[in-house]
């Protein structure tokens, strides 16, 4: 075998080791490629082996599982009576410290996922062994046009390529069994925010892909990609272009008149983009031939800028044919959302009995409160009850299926205090669905948002979260009584919530159910819980080195059940939450860690202890004219990275406290990006050298207002 390393390769990695470690570490490569030989990775994974998912309940072939997207596991190894005997099998460390998200695959043996910058990892399944990487190098100036962190939902597989969405745009294929790259294709426009954070999926030979970045300026799609060679085949737009020019489709020429003509005083909504990115959830049906997409929140948030009207087809689910990209009929769950109530959040897919008869359902639990029933051959809405307090709607109205709005959501005079606020009632984190209980679990949370008016006219400003409409200089302080999360057991047929495990924080992970009548979720402070699926009895628990946000896996090798989780602190609420999130106490580190039945490896360390904060520099000269333009300036630039109010989250420097020589390169570095190897880009064109005096010192009486904080991270890059 050609033991040569491959580009990119965790044996080249390995080599790189070798030369620094010496010669007693050069039989790691030979050892690496001893593992690919002993597997064969990939399979004849093809639509019918997905479709026929519960026939083959060993593997893990799609984002969730099956077609369906139900996150139910048929093995029943692990069961109530003896979850209590897991331990770790074991586990890898990523070395990142930024949020994993990434809902890994198992493939005949072989365990492939996605970390931080869209890097993919292939694993023996059984053993950890690692197989291959593959690091596409994103840019890091790329950080600054994404909303969210620099995250990954996952992978597909089909017929021995593993596809993988990049921050920066590109769909690229690998072999399955080496990583090597086979092609790859810009799906974006790379002058403009977008960004790819959600898993493809495979349908019909079709790798379907969507993209994010509405929240900074773009116009939503969704495209198909031949598998063999990266063609495009179709592209659907989620919203119209300038109405004054022909639309791209039908669907679209329906639309447009949704849409308001002329948004006069502000920018024209369709020079900002629109939104209705589809940038997470799919499902798809093989009988019914229907593809499921759902589209985000609007370009700019605030429908009293974009001028009024539903604007279709945000925040709605989308029915699509695979093959051509035509719609076929469409929900909006939110229309003219003015709140980013989008509707992204996974959808399931399930046949129920429904009024006497079996329906095929689509499920699905959004942002803004409520629990969308829909039949899925035709679009009617069965019932829309609210699983979270939901004080902007009193309830959907069945007959026209809207939401009867209270006005209490109204900010286009003044600001506005509801529930939900923009991270929602649910956020992307999947719910699951057992098929023997009938319950769909809901990684739920209890949030307010506020909003407030845009100051004068809405100026469109290319890459920057002002282009909102929403005045975020308001929004000054995330306090950690603004929320709470749960876990909800949720019965679709009845409308009702069956059993709720609460939690004091947010931001809490995915969910997994199985067939031993167990559901697993991790925790934002840590915790990987196993509960009973039927009642919520909390049945194991183990305490992990960070916090989970991503979803659960169960799979099968050689007769043994495994159990596994991406854990990484980090995302938008991780990094952007502010004392909410610091009262996690969850610190950042990358590990996928995997449990079986007697497993006895240690469960890795959390990282070091915080370094004490430097002391707070002296009060600072500026005015406090200054020191309002910075704390204006950070809310609208440096805010969702580096937490509201500047208060630190433990995942990115608190720039409250930064060291001496970071204040002195500080300039360099927000302007002209002297920190972009570590992913901080520079805003040069955004922020001037001055913009840049009047964040230091509003950061700088930010520390002296909180100079009592508790520690936390102090990263050396800023040293």
């Amino acid at each position: 075998m050609n033991t040569t390393p491959r580009k990119g390769s965790w044996d080249q990695r390995v080599l790189r080791l070798c030369v620094i470690a010496g010669s007693s570490c050069a039989a790691a490569v030979g050892l690496a490629c001893a593992g690919l030989s002993a597997l064969a990775p990939g399979g004849p994974v093809d639509g019918a082996r997905i479709a026929a998912a519960d026939a083959d309940p060993d593997n893990w072939l799609s984002h969730g599982r099956d077609y369906g997207e139900q996150r139910f596991s048929p093995l029943d190894d692990i069961r109530r009576d003896n979850v209590a005997d897991l331990g770790l099998a074991w586990s890898f460390d990523f070395g990142t410290e930024r949020g994993l998200e990434a809902t890994p695959l198992a493939v005949d043996g072989v365990l492939y996922t996605t970390a931080t910058w869209s890097v993919v990892y292939a694993f023996n399944a059984a053993t950890g062994e690692p197989l291959w990487s593959y690091d596409p190098h994103v840019p890091r100036n790329r950080a600054a046009l994404i909303c969210c962190d620099v995250v990954n939902r996952g992978v597909a597989v089909w017929k021995g390529t593993v596809f993988v969405g990049t921050l920066d745009g590109r769909l690229i294929a690998l072999d399955a069994k080496t990583g090597e790259p086979r092609w790859s294709v810009l799906t974006i426009d790379p002058e403009k925010p977008y960004a790819i954070t959600g898993a493809p999926r495979v349908v019909k030979g079709k790798v379907i892909i969507g993209n994010g970045g509405a929240d900074m300026g773009v116009r939503g799609y969704v495209s198909a990609y031949a598998a063999k060679d990266g063609s495009l085949l179709w592209r659907f737009y989620t919203v119209p272009r300038d109405p004054r020019e022909p639309q791209e489709s039908p669907a679209l020429e329906r639309a447009v008149s949704t849409w308001a003509s002329d948004t006069s005083p502000h920018t024209p909504w369709w020079q900002v983009g629109g939104g209705g990115t589809v940038w997470d959830s799919m499902a798809f049906d093989p009988d019914l031939d229907l593809l499921y997409v759902g589209t985000g929140n609007g370009s700019p948030w605030s429908r009293h800028v974009r001028g009024g009207g539903d604007n279709l087809y945000l925040s709605s689910i989308l029915a699509l044919r695979p093959d051509s990209g035509e719609l076929v009929w469409h929900y909006q769950t939110t229309p003219g959302d003015s709140w980013d109530f989008t509707a992204t959040q996974h959808m399931i897919l399930a046949d129920l009995p429904w009024q006497g008869r079996t329906r095929k359902l689509l499920m699905q639990a959004p942002k803004n409160g409520f629990f969308y029933v829909l039949d899925r051959e035709t679009g009617e809405l069965l019932s829309a009850e609210p699983f979270a307090t939901t004080t902007w709607a009193s309830h959907v109205d069945l007959s026209t299926g809207r939401p009867v709005e209270t006005g209490k959501g109204d900010y286009a005079e003044a600001p506005a205090l509801i529930q939900p606020g923009n991270l929602g009632a649910h956020n992307w984190q999947p719910m699951a669905f057992h098929p023997g209980t009938g319950l769909v679990y809901i990684p739920a949370q209890d949030i307010s948002g506020y909003y407030a008016p845009v100051r004068g006219p809405f100026v469109y400003r290319p890459g920057s979260y002002a282009n909102a409409g929403v005045d975020f200089t308001e929004a000054t302080s995330f306090p950690r009584e603004a929320a709470r999360g749960s876990l909800d057991a949720w019965d679709p047929v009845t409308g009702k919530r069956v059993w709720r495990q609460p939690y004091e924080r947010i931001g809490n992970g995915g969910v997994l159910a199985t067939a031993g009548g167990l559901v697993f979720q991790g925790t934002a402070d840590g915790r990987f819980i196993a509960y009973g699926a039927a009642d919520g009895e909390k049945l194991w628990q183990a305490r992990l080195p960070t916090a989970v946000i991503a979803s659960p896996i169960s799979y099968r090798v050689d007769g043994t059940q495994y159990v596994a989780v991406m854990a990484g602190w980090g995302g938008a609420f991780g990094l952007s939450g502010g004392d909410a999130a610091r009262a996690t106490g969850a610190r950042p580190a990358g590990h996928l860690l995997v449990w079986k039945l007697g497993g006895t490896q240690p469960v890795p360390p959390p990282p070091a202890p915080a370094r004490r904060h430097p002391a707070p520099p002296p009060p600072p000269p500026g005015s406090e004219a200054q020191v309002e333009r910075g704390a204006d300036l950070y809310a609208v630039n440096c805010s969702a990275c580096h937490g509201v109010g500047a208060v630190g989250t433990g995942v990115l420097t608190d720039l409250r406290y930064l060291r001496p020589g970071a204040r002195r390169a500080f300039v360099n570095i927000v302007v002209y990006g002297g920190l972009l190897r570590r992913g901080m880009p520079g805003f040069e064109g955004v922020v001037s050298e001055q913009d840049a005096e009047a964040l230091l010192l509003y950061l700088a009486d930010r520390a002296h207002a909180d100079s009592n904080v508790t520690p936390q991270a102090d990263p050396e890059a800023l040293q």
